[in-house]
């Protein structure tokens, strides 16, 4: 039942004024305990006392979202929907500043577009000092301004979603409200009227002066202090029409250097960011043209490790082909060879016993000791010819040098 709105309330956006505040909230602001104890049971009188006693406002806090009684207070008039006078009377008071902003508030949940510019607008010009709770529990300065200002021109404050207002300039295209007039405006205008009041009263005094004293001078005289008079005033309005102009020309000369300041920063920002796109760049090729290298180097070293392995493997076939010609040379000089040999030899020797001319078995004519000479140094000329050195091929050729000092055959080529 305390929960409940009150049955004589009327709707509000067409809907129940406590559905304003969200399903969630509302239900926390229920369980509270500043709600349970401190407002039940108030009415639009007793509001006051409660609204006098804030120190702060603000939506929720803490981990458990926990609202603040500036909220409380906020869905208890959503409740009980006071009469517009007494919103009213919240928004003027002037001595507290917290039933000012509850006042606001409120009318900015539940009032026209039209009351909400025409009350609130006016607060813009209080600039007291106010406490408001963040989320984390902690507090931070605001003044009366800025949250009325964050009233009319955002859509959320305070943990609620506002209602939809329209802009001041679609009203006053419409008609339904009146240029805004700023104090500052007013103050001017003021002055101006002080001014202008006194200049009449000087020149009363002034013309009252000039009578009494035209019944002792001569016309002409009178004539001339006329003209300088004349003279004067017109020395006065074009010195105040210069010293507008000096101020219209010093407001646009500081519009202009705040607008050069503004382009100058950004353009010193652009620079700073295109000196750090081109650092990237570049420590990006350096980095592209390292790995090249690294790249370039594998591959020459894999390069020579595989002209190693084909040397190897030429060497170990040059070697294995050397140990086959060993083992042929030592089958070669096995002692049935031997045998035979030295029957050839004894034959060959009976047979040129037998010659008695001294003419070759072969036909050649020439004496023994000769021919012997002769067939070392064919032979001897063979083997160096023979001996492989003179190969192509340079590995080949180096093998049969090393098969050449060991005394082996040459590879065949």
């Amino acid at each position: 039942m305390a929960n409940r709105t009150d049955p004589t309330a009327r709707s509000v956006h067409g809907t129940n004024p406590q559905n304003l505040v969200e399903k969630i909230l509302r239900s926390k602001i229920y369980q509270n305990t500043y709600w349970k104890e401190q407002c039940f049971g108030l009415t639009a009188e007793t509001l006051v006392d409660k609204a006098m006693e804030l120190d702060h406002f603000g939506g929720t806090f803490g981990g458990n979202r926990k609202a603040t009684p500036f909220m409380c207070l906020t869905l208890k008039m959503l409740q009980i929907q006071p009469e517009k006078e007494i919103v009213v009377e919240f928004i003027k008071n002037e001595d507290y500043k917290y039933v000012r902003i509850l006042g606001a508030f409120y009318l900015r949940l539940v009032g026209k577009p039209t009351d909400v510019y025409q009350y609130l607008e006016p607060l813009y010009n209080d600039y007291r000092k106010l406490r408001r709770k963040l989320a984390d529990g902690g507090y931070t300065l605001s003044h009366v301004d800025e949250m009325i200002d964050e009233l009319l021109t955002t859509d959320y404050s305070c943990d609620i979603a506002l209602p939809r207002v329209p802009k001041r300039w679609t009203l006053e295209a419409a008609g339904q409200l009146e240029p805004r007039r700023s104090a500052l405006e007013d103050e001017e205008e003021e002055e101006e009227e002080k001014e202008e009041e006194e200049a009449a009263v000087n020149d009363l005094e002034a013309m009252d002066i000039d009578k009494d004293r035209r019944r002792s001078r001569s016309p002409i005289k009178e004539r001339d202090r006329e003209k300088e008079r004349d003279r004067d005033r017109h020395r006065d309005y074009r010195d105040r029409d210069r010293d507008r102009d000096r101020e219209y020309d010093r407001g646009r000369d500081r519009d202009r250097d705040r607008d050069y300041y503004r382009d100058r920063d950004h353009d010193r920002d652009r620079d700073k960011d295109r000196d750090l796109y081109r650092e990237r760049d570049r420590d990006r090729d350096r980095d592209y043209h390292r790995r090249d290298r690294d790249h370039g180097r594998d591959r020459e070293r894999d390069r020579h490790g595989d002209r190693d392995r084909r040397r190897g493997r030429s060497r170990s076939r040059s070697w294995e082909r050397r140990d086959r010609e060993r083992d042929r040379d030592q089958r070669s000089r096995s002692p049935s060879a031997d045998r035979k040999r030295s029957s050839t030899r004894r034959g060959r020797q009976e047979d040129d016993d037998l010659l008695e001319d001294g003419e070759h078995r072969s036909g050649h004519g020439e004496p023994g000791g000769k021919r012997k000479k002769k067939e070392k140094k064919e032979k001897k000329e063979k083997e160096q010819v023979t001996d492989g050195t003179d190969n192509p091929d340079p590995e080949i050729a180096e093998a049969n040098r090393l098969r050449a000092a060991l005394g082996l055959k040459p590879l065949r080529p």
